[in-house]
Formats: structure tokens, C-alpha cells, sequence
């Protein structure tokens, strides 16, 4: 059994050619009790493993089933995206002595390769990290981290903070606009420009919503974790769903208006995302859920920094159509649409320093296409000290905030 919220994992094991090797935190006798969570019937199993923490480093949800759940273990991933980023020949690891930090074949040696069991597994990741781990599947458990974490109220607003600001306002005033049901957001610093729009639409009368891929639907989020699939925040949702329910029949349905805010390595003058590959560069992280929002919501905006590697006069690769979206909002300024099918053009800049005339400059050589201006450029103020609040209460680490 399987609690919700889901993502894609039941259809996986369903599609299976020959059958899903489930791991299991318990092997009960009789699941009838939980009909209602089963989702994979008995044929389309080949075996079950019964593996304490088995989901590691991701976490497992278990609502109040009789069984512990564990928290994400983000600081694991951290470390294995940091030994990914070590060459082997610059002499860090093993060959680098006892203080070197590991490499990435240092790094599967030690939690693949060598270890021969999931009790071997357990000791090395240590009782006390398993400990905290298990303390974080706590609905209340973001206050320890809260506690922890404190945010640098103090420091003024870096790049991505203006623009997750100028995001939300824009962002706000569409959902009023467009009496928008519910607001979906990528990861990342569109994540934390939908919570913060959402807090003020509801604030100045709005009763919009946010929702998730995974299946979270009118959820709450938590301070100190600013992660969209943040385990906390199911437990402050009124609905626990799954992917096909909020993507296929919520997210551009019958009677509902969503609208989205995306994140993306590449957007163009047309509003295409491209958050897939670079022709002739590298692979970035692919579609998740982008392509399905993108394509279905009502109206669409994209948060990111304003530079010519990031604006390509077209995607040489479109994860997301442009169809939807409406806006670019960045560090330098927004570009919109004035007509649905035309190119993004520059709207407004930051108020001062400088003339404005020197701010719209700055904007246009930051794009890398040809960047029209509107006939009339608004301005836009800096970021209020509640707003900032908000969202470095959300990422208080700044892992997204500062780009890490």
C-alpha cells in the first residue's frame, strides 16, 4: 500500500513488462485493513523487500498509518551533487589524503558499492542521522528547523530576491484578475514567488489555492523549508491526491482557472522554456511537470534572472510551449506579452538608480535577443521588508534564494 500524496511511481509498476520489485518498510499478513491505500494488485509484483528506511534518500509520508515515516534527507543529496562536481585528476579524495573531500567514485564506493546490506546501509548513514530523520516525518517538525535556521532579516535583497518579489506582486494581480482557482509553481524560486502570491492574494480577498504536481491540493506551506514537495506541507493540505488528478483533471479542467509560475534554464522571446538540455552543451534536469502545466493552465509566468545565455532568441530545445505564458519576470525588469501571440516586451524596470532611461538599457543588453520596449515603462519598487521576510522564512539557508 501506498499512501498519498503519488507521483508517478504507481504507473511506473503498473507499466512494468514484467513486474515491480516493491521495497517495504513492514510485510504484513493481511492489507485489508488499508484497502484503500493499495494501489499495485499482487500480479504485477515479482518481489517484495522489506527495507528499514528503503526510500533513502527520499522520504516517506506515512499520515497515520501504523508504520514510522522518515523526513527527506536534502543534506545527502547536497553531498552527492557536490562529489559529482569533483574531477578525480585534481587529486581530490582518497588519493588526496584524509582531509581531501571525496569524488564521485568515492562516493559510490562508499554508499553502493561497498555496502553488501540495508542494516550495512543504516550504520553508515549513523542512529543519530536516522534519529533526525525519522524526527522530521513530524507534522510540527519545521519548528526544530525554524529554530535552527533563523533568517538574515538584515542583508539587502540580492538578484533572485527582487525578482521572486516583482514575481509575486505580478503574480497577484493576475490571480485577482482572473479569479484564478489555484496557483501550481516549479521548484525553486518560482516555488517560494507562488507562496508569497498566494499569501497576498488571500490577503486582499482571494480565495485561490495552491497545489502541487505530487497531489497536494489548498496546502499551507511551512517556514524553513522551502522545497515544493516539502513532506511538511502535507500534512497542511485539505486534499492528498496524485499526479493524474491535480495535472490531468485540476490543473485546466472543468471550472477551474490555475495559473502557473515556472523556473527554466532558457526562456525565448516567444515565452518557450527550455529546462531540458543546451544543443551541443549539457542535460539540465528535464520537464517534471512543466510541459503539462505549461500547456493546460491559463496563464503562465517565468522567474529567473535577466542574462543572454538565459534569453536565446529561440530554444534550441522546448520543454514547455510559450503558449501560456504571459511574463518574464526578472532582476532587471518584466517582459510581457502585450499581445497573446506576439514576443515578450520589456514593461517595466527597477526604480532607480539612474535614469530610466539607463535602467531600460541595462535591461535590453542583459536579453539576448533584439528586446522591444513598451510604449510606457512602469517602475518597480524594491522589496518590502515583509516580503523579504516571508520568503527568507521560507529559505532561510538560501538554498534557492541564493542560487545554490
Amino acid at each position: 500500500m501506498i499512501h498519498p500524496p503519488l507521483l508517478e511511481g504507481v504507473w511506473g509498476a503498473l507499466a512494468a513488462r514484467r513486474g515491480a520489485i516493491v521495497s517495504v518498510e513492514r510485510v504484513v499478513d493481511d492489507l485489508r485493513p488499508w484497502s484503500h491505500l493499495v494501489r499495485i494488485p499482487t500480479h504485477h509484483v515479482l518481489a517484495v523487500c522489506e527495507a528499514e528506511l528503503g526510500a533513502h534518500p527520499g522520504g516517506l509520508f506515512t499520515g497515520a498509518l501504523p508504520v514510522d515515516g522518515y523526513g527527506e534527507d536534502y543534506d545527502f543529496w547536497v553531498e552527492a551533487r557536490a562529489a559529482t562536481r569533483r574531477d578525480a585528476a585534481s587529486g581530490a579524495g582518497s588519493a588526496g589524503g584524509a582531509e581531501a573531500e571525496p569524488t564521485f567514485d568515492d562516493w559510490i564506493r562508499h554508499w553502493v558499492l561497498e555496502v553488501d546490506s540495508q542494516d550495512e546501509y543504516l550504520e553508515r548513514l549513523g542512529p543519530e542521522r536516522v534519529g533526525e530523520l525519522r524526527a522530521k516525518a513530524a507534522p510540527e517538525s519545521w519548528l526544530t528547523d525554524q529554530a535552527a535556521y533563523p533568517p538574515d532579516l538584515e542583508a539587502p535583497a540580492n538578484r533572485w530576491e527582487l525578482a521572486a518579489t516583482w514575481g509575486a506582486r505580478h503574480l497577484t494581480e493576475r490571480v485577482l484578475a482572473l479569479d484564478a482557482d489555484a496557483v501550481l509553481a516549479g521548484a525553486g524560486v518560482a516555488n517560494l514567488t507562488a507562496w508569497l502570491a498566494v499569501a497576498d492574494a488571500r490577503a486582499r480577498g482571494s480565495d485561490v489555492q495552491l497545489t502541487a504536481e505530487i497531489g497536494l491540493w489548498g496546502y499551507d506551506p511551512t517556514p524553513a523549508d522551502p522545497f515544493v514537495l516539502n513532506h511538511r506541507n502535507f500534512w497542511r493540505s485539505t486534499m492528498l491526491g496524485d499526479a493524474t488528478t491535480v495535472l490531468g483533471a485540476l490543473v485546466g479542467g472543468a471550472g477551474a482557472t490555475t495559473l502557473a509560475c515556472l523556473g527554466g534554464a532558457q526562456v525565448d522571446r516567444h515565452g518557450n522554456v527550455n529546462s531540458t538540455l543546451i544543443p551541443d552543451g549539457p542535460f539540465l534536469v528535464g520537464s517534471g511537470g512543466g510541459n503539462d502545466v505549461a500547456s493546460v493552465c491559463a496563464e503562465a509566468i517565468v522567474v529567473a534572472l535577466l542574462a543572454p545565455q538565459r534569453t536565446p532568441p529561440d530554444c534550441g530545445y522546448i520543454t514547455s510551449p510559450g503558449r501560456a505564458v504571459r511574463a518574464l519576470v526578472t532582476d532587471l525588469g518584466t517582459l510581457e506579452k502585450l499581445d497573446p501571440d506576439g514576443e515578450l516586451v520589456l514593461t517595466a524596470v527597477p526604480a532607480g538608480p539612474g535614469t530610466i532611461a539607463e535602467r531600460i538599457a541595462a535591461a535590453r543588453d542583459a536579453c539576448g535577443w533584439d528586446l522591444a520596449v513598451a510604449s510606457s515603462v512602469a517602475e518597480l519598487e524594491a522589496p518590502t521588508a515583509r516580503e523579504l521576510t516571508a520568503l527568507r522564512s521560507w529559505d532561510p539557508r538560501g538554498w534557492f534564494l541564493r542560487g545554490r
